[in-house]
């Protein structure tokens, strides 16, 4: 995993819970994690995620749609 800090923005794959097969790309924050403070988490959609080895983060935008096309094998547009 690379070395997050707290107030890093980064890109996250957003599964719609309703329908499995829907993924968005989405922007979140890397913040320190409100229950336990000596661990991250990512903030989107007003929920905290622990940050872990089983979240595809990306750094970039670009790294994430390239990721998403090829995951998805479609455009994110």
């Amino acid at each position: 995993m690379m070395n997050y800090q707290a107030g890093d923005i980064v890109y996250v794959f957003i599964r719609n819970p309703h329908i499995q097969d829907v993924a968005n790309i989405q922007e979140a924050a890397v913040v320190k994690n409100p229950e336990k403070p000596e661990e991250l988490a990512i903030f989107v959609f007003e929920t905290y995620y622990p940050l872990t080895d089983d979240l595809a983060i990306y750094s970039t935008l670009g790294e994430a749609e390239a990721a998403y096309a090829q995951s998805f094998g479609e455009d994110t547009a």
